[in-house]
């Protein structure tokens, strides 16, 4: 089997990590894998040894109307068996083009739960053969939105559990972020974009910083809103104990160390780094939105609070902080959940049973 992937992110974290992670499967399955990504990006590097053949090319997002020639070529050239798109940002509505204009059957990974509707919609997703969601929450979005429910199948992201297993090298943790000995941390860890609520924890922090003197947050991520929240922070007088630490690889190593992760989006489709973070056995608080309910079980490895609960996410932060006991039944609960839902092998496993559906359909037409 040849499948040809697309991936238009960049840098190496969501989306494009969980592609990376298929390619890993599939290529112990003996899959013959092709990947197609912009120019420079981090994946490219990423899957020397894994992909059979790497494309770099030019990618200008929903408006690069040459990305379909460039696609088709490449589809023309190695005739793959399926061509699986696993990104939005141009690769989606552009990529099935291509893959319609090839003859080949093409798979859509929708990671996102943004609603859809109307003739659009209707149109766009008779490009796929199947939409593969990464989580039930955006399988229902797009039953709502009229797409037929056997194209839509649910397999869940997966979190490489294994590399979460670390000690907390507290030394080190402290020296690396500055922090004073001894220090009750939160963190978040997302991109700093309005949908993913930093304004609402940096409003919680203010009165958890005042309960909490020795209390320091980590701020993970880069973004468009960083000076506007750096400034909500002075506003705030917490900028002392608030730390923008833009992107960091070595997520692994410090979230051991952690006490809370906290995730106040307004919109989510599922969470990497709640994935991440129970892992790491670190206890989560998070709002009850998208796929989040999937991966944080309220009181069981974390709490969940609506979208813009100020007060809630103060009081389950507080209160994870201020109850080692309960912190570490917390995370160990959430470990679990990460070993048994959300593994590498099922992930793959899930795509690999999609893709060998839909080869059996196509050569028995």
């Amino acid at each position: 089997m040849r499948v040809v992937h697309v991936e238009t992110g960049t840098n190496l974290y969501g989306g494009a990590l969980q592609v990376l992670y298929l390619l890993e499967g599939l290529n112990e399955h003996q899959v013959e894998n092709v990947l197609v990504c912009p120019d420079s990006s981090k994946i490219g590097s990423a899957t020397q040894g894994l992909a059979n053949k790497i494309y770099p090319v030019p990618m200008a997002g929903d408006l690069d109307l040459m990305f379909i020639f460039r696609l088709w070529r490449i589809l023309r050239s190695e005739r793959p068996d399926l061509l699986h798109l696993h990104s939005r940002r141009g690769a989606d509505v552009l990529g099935g083009i291509a893959g319609r204009l090839a003859g080949i059957p093409v798979v859509l990974s929708r990671r996102v739960d943004n609603p859809e509707g109307g003739t659009w919609t209707a149109i766009k997703y008779r490009l796929y053969r199947k939409v593969i969601t990464i989580s039930q929450n955006i399988r229902e979005v797009l039953l709502q939105a009229g797409v037929p429910a056997h194209k839509v199948v649910c397999v869940p992201s997966a979190v490489d559990v294994g590399a979460y297993g670390h000690s907390c090298d507290r030394l080190w943790f402290e020296s690396e972020f500055g922090l004073p000995p001894q220090a009750k941390v939160c963190a978040i860890i997302a991109q700093l974009i309005p949908r993913k609520g930093h304004r609402y924890l940096l409003e919680a922090f203010q009165e958890i910083s005042e309960a909490l003197p020795n209390c320091h947050l980590l701020v993970f991520g880069k973004g468009p809103l960083e000076n506007k929240l750096q400034q909500q922070c002075h506003h705030l007088g917490i900028e002392s104990r608030v730390h923008f630490l833009g992107f960091r690889k070595d997520l692994a190593r410090y979230l051991c160390c952690v006490d809370v992760v906290v995730h106040p989006a307004e919109l989510e489709g599922l969470g990497v780094s709640l994935l991440q973070a129970a892992a790491a056995g670190v206890p989560i608080v998070a709002t009850a939105t998208g796929g989040i309910p999937e991966i944080v079980h309220h009181g069981v490895n974390g709490y969940l609070v609506p979208v813009g609960d100020i007060g809630g996410l103060t009081k389950h932060i507080i209160s994870l902080l201020t109850n080692p006991e309960l912190t570490q039944r917390l995370g160990a609960a959430g470990r679990e959940i990460a070993n048994k839902s959300f593994s590498i092998a099922s992930m793959v496993q899930g795509n690999l049973r999609l893709y060998s559906e839909l080869l059996d359909v196509s050569q028995a037409n």
